[in-house]
């Protein structure tokens, strides 16, 4: 399937979804909005699904208390792909579920009237709506930083911005439409200098290079499991020790207690506290397993190949008088565009009926749309799973939805 070079091999066969039900190639670009998953992860969830099965943390039976093993064994597992430890990892419904849990926990604890939030152009809906709807509660301000000419978040204008109400920033590591990674270091310094927190928001970020909160310097991390190769309704949210201490508990019940009277409850102080009810069991052990695959295959593999297909793409559609791409020249892994008078959603309607599938819209970022001063665009986006031959089936639909378009031969 013509790989790039870097995976030594093509990984495609690896992952069931790829193939139409009756057995054709799906050029499947939209990695963006959800991974594909290798059958290692789907036979780790069946096999906690079957005959590994029970609930974690209650049974003193033996496969109880396996399975609490095998279950707290993923929790570091995640923590250590992000160069965290276990005791700073929360599991949560997702990347969405975790900002909200910031946001009601320590933002309500810490953010008050007249206090500033920093918020930039690019953001996804899902780190724009909970700290507006903070702010609205508290009566703190929301701040937006714009972008530079190549759709980066512009950190000059970001540390003119900054002052002293700041008490978050809360920005995209990669963004989930331009491609564009943040200098985040440069950005947790900037934060630092105020006394403010910074959050990161890195769902694009974890499954196409190494990160290590450490190095980032960032204060809390959020990323979801769907977009690592792993299942749905599961994510994560790590921050520093001393903050998750200090972070009150923003959902009731079982799991997250110590003791409960009528009087008082007291509650767990690890990360258990905001992990109310029964966990996502299996999804957290599935989510493990979709990260020591990506370990297996390389994360610099990865990048390097997706590179690749994003150059050509780049190159290939800049070559076209009537297509404007968006986002800088080294997009990690997405590319987004528009192609004059044609809708993003005909051409992804059009390329569907050729089985490439991209996504097209707003992306859950509607600010970013009205920014660029378009109503939406064509985004594919790769993964590790990616060939030229996906993006040689793209060229090819864009230049038929060109000709149904009367724009070329």
């Amino acid at each position: 399937m013509n790989a790039p070079a870097a995976l030594k091999r093509d990984l495609r066969a690896e992952f069931p979804g790829l193939a139409t039900k009756d057995g054709a190639a799906w050029h499947y670009l939209d990695t963006a909005a959800t991974a594909q998953k290798p059958r290692a992860v789907i036979e780790a969830m069946s096999r906690a699904l079957g005959e590994d099965y029970a609930t974690v943390h209650r049974g003193v039976y033996s496969r109880s208390a396996d399975m609490t093993l095998a279950y707290e064994a993923a929790r570091r597992t995640i923590a250590t792909i992000v160069g965290g430890n276990e005791d700073e990892i929360v599991f949560t419904r997702g990347a969405t579920e975790a900002i909200n849990l910031v946001a009601k926990s320590w933002g309500r604890a810490n953010i008050k009237a007249g206090d500033r939030i920093l918020l930039s152009q690019l953001e996804h809906h899902s780190n724009i709506v909970p700290w507006q709807m903070l702010a609205e509660e508290v009566g703190a301000h929301i701040d937006v930083v714009p972008l530079t000419h190549d759709h980066q978040i512009d950190l000059h204008a970001a540390e003119a911005m900054l002052t002293q109400k700041h008490k978050l920033v809360a920005f995209g590591h990669v963004s989930n439409v331009l491609g564009s990674v943040l200098d985040a270091n440069r950005a947790a310094q900037l934060a630092h200098r105020v006394g403010a927190k910074l959050l990161l928001d890195g769902c694009q970020a974890v499954p196409h290079m190494s990160v290590d909160v450490a190095v980032l310097d960032c204060d809390f991390y959020v990323f979801s499991a769907h977009k690592l190769y792993g299942p749905t309704g599961i994510g994560a949210l790590w921050t520093r020790s001393e903050i998750l201490l200090d972070m009150p508990a923003w959902e009731g019940g079982g799991a997250m207690i110590d003791r409960v009277t009528f009087e008082k409850t007291t509650y767990n102080s690890g990360p258990q506290r905001f992990e109310a009810g029964t966990p996502a069991i299996t999804e957290a052990i599935a989510f493990a397993a979709a990260a020591q695959y990506i370990q297996t295959v390389g994360l610099g593999a990865m990048h390097e190949a997706e590179s690749e297909l994003v150059a050509r793409l780049r190159r290939e559609l800049t070559s076209m008088n009537d297509v404007t791409v968006y986002g800088p020249a080294d997009s990690a892994g997405i590319v987004s565009f528009t192609i004059d008078d044609i809708h993003p959603h005909d051409l992804g309607t059009i390329l569907d009926e050729a089985n490439v599938a991209i996504r097209a819209g707003h992306h859950c970022a509607q600010p970013l749309m009205d920014y660029l001063g378009v109503p939406a665009t064509a985004r594919a986006s790769f993964g590790l799973y990616s060939t030229h031959d996906d993006v040689t089936a793209l060229l090819e639909g864009i230049a038929r939805t060109r000709r149904i378009f009367g724009k070329g031969k």
